[in-house]
C-alpha cells in the first residue's frame, strides 16, 4: 500500500500520474522486442520455477492522508533594528493585510503574499446623440390659359408676379431676423447661434417699443417683445383671451373643396329636369399648408445637475406680406351681387407656455420609516451630447390664370385653380430614463420658429360686349394664417444652488469609486428609491429645435366675361366667378421637456431669453399685365365652337385644369435612434 501513498503525495505537488496499459492483443505490430527465432536456443520453462518469497510486512487499509509540517517562517526587514519597532511594524502589516481580504494559498515565502487592488466602479455606456435634418420643398407652376369664344385673345405675361413675390420676400426680412440661421451639428455652431440670438435680443431690449408701431400705412402691425408672457395668446401684436380656431376662418373653396362622403341611402339621383344655363368659374381656391410638430424629451430625469452655464432661448418670428388689389369692370360692379369687398384675413398667432411635469405616484412613501437608495448604477458619455431637430419647409406655388369665358346655354363649370400643396413633418423623440443626470459642461437649450407667408392675389375681371350684369363675383376672401407655439415643460421655478454632495458624486464617478456618496443616500428627491440610475455627461449638452416655414403663393387671375347670344334665348343664365378664396397656412409646435422633476441644480450662470416678433405688410401693387410676345402659357385650353349655339339642349361641360395636389411628408430615417437616444 505504500506505493499508493507515495503517488498521492507526489500528485499533490506535481500533478497526477497517468497510468498507461498496453495490451499486446490490440497491437497490429509489436513495437518493442522480438520473439525468439526457430533456430534460437531453447528457453527454460518459467512455470517450472517456484519463487521463494517471504515477507514480514503487515498489510493495512489504504490511508490517503498526508502528515505535513511546514518549515520555519522568517520575515526579513532589512537592516537590524530594535526588536520592539520590528514587532510594531509586524502588527501594522498584519492589520493592513486583514483589512484587504488577502487570499493566502500557502504561507511560505513572503513573496507569496499578493495584495489585490480595490474594486472599481463599473460604468456603462450612455445613449448617443440624436440629430434630425428635414428639408421639404414643393414647387408648383399652374398658369392656365382658357378661351371659350371663337375670338382671338392673346395670353398675358405673368412674370411680373414672380418679381413682386421676390420683392415681398425682401421686405419680410425685417420681421424675420432668424430666417438666415444655418444648420449645424457641432457645439461651436450651436454656441454661435446662441450668441447671435442673445445679441439680437439684447439689442431689441434696449431699443424696444412697447405696443404696436405703425410707421407706414402699409404696415398692419410691427410688434416686438423680449418678455412674452406665458400662457398668453398674441394675435397680430395684441394679447387675446383665446386661440382663434382655423376652421372658423378657412374660405369656402367652391368647386375645389373635397367631395363629401356618398349617401348610403338608395334614393335615386336621376334628374329629369332640363339642364339649366349657368357658368361657374373657380380660378383661385388654392391651399398651401406647412405643418411641423416636434416633441422632444431628450433625457428623461427627475433630478439634473449642471456644472457649467445654462442657456435657454425661445424665439418666434412671424411675418406676412400680401397684395390683394383687384380691378373689376364697372358693368359687373353694378350687378349688386359682387362680393369683392370681402378682403384678405391675415393673422400671426403665437403662444409661449410653461408647465411642470407632474409624475404619477402609485404609493406615497412612508414618512415614519423612509427608504433611501443604498446602491447605484452609473452610465457615462464621454464628450458632448446633442439633440438637434432642424426642419425647413418651403412652398413655391403660382396659379396665374388667363381666361375668356361665356355662357353656352348649358351648365358649365371651369376649375383652373384649386391646387393643394402640403408639407407635413412630425418628430417625437423619447429618451432613456434616469434618476439623476450630471452634465459636466454647459447646456444650450434653443427653440426657434420662423414663419413667412407671401400672397399675391391681384385679379382682373373684365367685361366684353353688352353684358347682363347678373354675375356673382368673389375676388377676395383669402386667408393667411401663421400659428407658432413653444411649450417648455420643466421645473416651473428657479434653479437651485449646487450642493457639495453633487460635486462629490461627479468626482466619485471620475475616480471610479464604487461607494455612492453619502449625500445621495439622504436626498429627499430620492426618497423611496432602492437604487439610483445615474447618467454622467462629461462634456456639453445642447438641445436645439429650429423650425423654418416659408409659403409663397401667386394667384393673379385675369378673367374676361364675353357676351353670348345665348342670353337672348336664356335670359336667366347665372354666372359665378371666384378668383380668390386662397389659404396660406403655417403651423408649428414645439414641446420641449427640459426636466421631469422638481429639481435642477446649477453651478454656473443662468441665461434665459425669449423674444416674439410679429409683422404684417400690405402692398397695393398697381402693375398692369402685358401680353406675351410669342408662345403660350404653361397650359393652353382653347374652345372653338363653330356650331349654332341657338339650341338649349347643349351638353354640360366640365373643365378642370387645376386641382393639382402636392404632398411632402418626411420623418427621420433612423427611427430607433430617436426612440432610444
Amino acid at each position: 500500500m505504500h506505493i499508493e501513498k507515495i503517488s498521492e503525495i507526489i500528485a499533490h505537488f506535481i500533478g497526477l500520474f497517468e497510468m498507461t496499459t498496453d495490451e499486446m492483443r490490440l497491437r497490429a505490430n509489436y513495437a518493442e522486442g522480438a520473439g525468439p527465432g526457430a533456430d534460437g536456443p531453447a528457453l527454460p520453462d518459467q512455470d517450472a520455477f517456484t519463487a521463494a518469497f517471504s515477507s514480514d510486512l503487515q498489510l493495512k487499509d489504504y490511508d490517503p492522508g498526508i502528515n505535513y509540517k511546514s518549515g520555519s517562517y522568517e520575515i526579513e526587514f532589512g537592516p537590524a533594528r530594535h526588536f520592539g519597532r520590528v514587532f510594531e511594524e509586524s502588527l501594522e502589516k498584519l492589520a493592513a493585510i486583514a483589512g484587504k481580504d488577502i487570499p493566502l494559498p500557502h504561507f511560505g515565502d513572503p513573496t507569496d503574499i499578493v495584495l489585490t487592488d480595490e474594486p472599481e466602479l463599473t460604468v456603462f455606456a450612455g445613449p448617443g446623440s440624436a440629430i434630425s435634418h428635414v428639408l421639404q420643398v414643393n414647387a408648383l407652376y399652374d398658369d392656365d390659359y382658357l378661351d371659350m369664344t371663337d375670338g382671338v385673345h392673346a395670353p398675358r405675361d405673368t412674370s411680373f408676379v414672380i418679381e413682386q413675390l421676390a420683392d415681398f420676400s425682401t421686405k419680410a426680412e425685417i420681421f424675420t431676423p432668424f430666417a438666415s440661421l444655418h444648420r449645424t451639428d457641432t457645439y461651436d455652431g450651436a454656441l454661435k447661434i446662441a450668441e447671435d440670438l442673445q445679441n439680437y435680443i439684447r439689442n431689441a431690449r434696449n431699443t424696444e417699443d412697447s405696443g404696436v408701431a405703425s410707421p407706414d400705412s402699409d404696415v398692419t402691425h410691427h410688434f416686438v417683445t423680449t418678455e412674452p408672457m406665458d400662457d398668453k395668446v398674441y394675435v397680430n401684436g395684441k394679447v387675446e383671451a383665446d386661440i382663434p380656431v382655423l376652421d372658423d376662418f378657412l374660405p369656402d373653396r367652391g368647386l375645389a373643396k373635397l367631395p363629401e362622403e356618398p349617401d348610403d341611402s338608395n334614393t335615386s339621383v336621376e334628374q329629369d329636369d332640363p339642364s339649366g344655363n349657368s357658368l361657374d368659374v373657380t380660378a383661385g381656391a388654392n391651399l398651401v399648408v406647412n405643418v411641423a410638430s416636434v416633441i422632444n424629451t431628450g433625457v428623461i430625469t427627475s433630478v439634473s445637475a449642471v456644472m457649467g452655464n445654462y442657456h435657454q432661448i425661445d424665439a418666434i418670428s412671424q411675418a406676412f406680406v400680401y397684395s390683394d388689389n383687384d380691378e373689376i369692370a364697372s358693368a359687373l360692379h353694378s350687378s349688386g351681387h359682387s362680393a369683392e369687398e370681402t378682403g384678405t384675413i391675415a393673422k400671426n398667432i403665437a403662444v409661449f407656455e410653461q408647465s411642470t411635469f407632474e409624475a404619477s405616484r402609485h404609493a406615497e412613501p412612508d414618512s415614519a420609516d423612509p427608504t433611501f437608495p443604498n446602491s447605484w448604477r452609473v452610465s457615462v458619455i464621454d464628450g458632448d451630447v446633442s439633440f438637434v431637430q432642424w426642419i425647413e419647409q418651403y412652398h413655391f406655388v403660382t396659379d396665374n390664370d388667363t381666361m375668356t369665358v361665356t355662357t353656352s346655354g348649358s351648365e358649365a363649370t371651369v376649375l383652373t385653380g384649386g391646387n393643394t400643396s402640403i408639407n407635413f413633418s412630425s418628430f417625437f423623440q423619447m429618451g432613456l430614463q434616469y434618476d439623476l443626470v450630471i452634465i459636466g459642461g454647459n447646456v444650450l437649450d434653443i427653440n426657434s420658429i420662423t414663419q413667412v407667408s407671401l400672397l399675391y392675389d391681384n385679379d382682373w375681371v373684365r367685361a366684353e360686349g353688352d353684358l347682363d350684369p347678373g354675375a356673382d363675383l368673389q375676388t377676395g376672401n383669402n386667408l393667411i394664417w401663421n400659428f407658432a407655439s413653444i411649450h417648455n415643460v420643466g421645473t416651473g421655478g428657479p434653479f437651485e444652488a449646487m450642493p457639495d454632495y453633487m460635486v462629490d458624486t461627479q468626482k466619485a464617478i471620475e475616480d471610479r469609486d464604487p461607494n455612492m456618496p453619502e449625500g445621495l443616500s439622504f436626498d429627499v428627491d430620492f426618497q423611496g428609491y432602492a437604487g439610483l440610475d445615474v447618467l454622467y455627461i462629461t462634456g456639453n449638452l445642447y438641445d436645439m429645435t429650429i423650425i423654418k416655414q416659408v409659403s409663397i403663393l401667386g394667384d393673379s387671375d385675369d378673367v374676361t366675361q364675353a357676351a353670348s347670344t345665348i342670353l337672348e334665348n336664356n335670359p336667366d343664365a347665372t354666372v359665378t366667378i371666384d378668383t380668390g378664396s386662397n389659404a396660406v397656412v403655417n403651423i408649428a409646435e414645439i414641446v420641449d421637456y427640459d426636466s421631469f422633476g422638481q429639481t435642477t441644480y446649477l453651478a454656473g450662470q443662468l441665461y434665459s431669453d425669449a423674444i416674439l416678433i410679429q409683422g404684417g405688410l400690405v402692398e397695393h401693387d398697381t402693375t398692369q399685365p402685358q401680353p406675351v410676345d410669342d408662345g403660350l402659357a404653361n397650359e393652353v385650353i382653347a374652345f372653338l365652337d363653330n356650331d349654332d349655339p341657338a339650341g338649349g339642349d347643349s351638353a354640360d361641360g366640365v373643365i378642370n385644369a387645376g386641382h393639382d395636389f402636392s404632398w411632402s411628408s418626411t420623418h427621420p430615417a433612423d427611427v430607433m435612434q430617436a426612440m432610444v437616444a
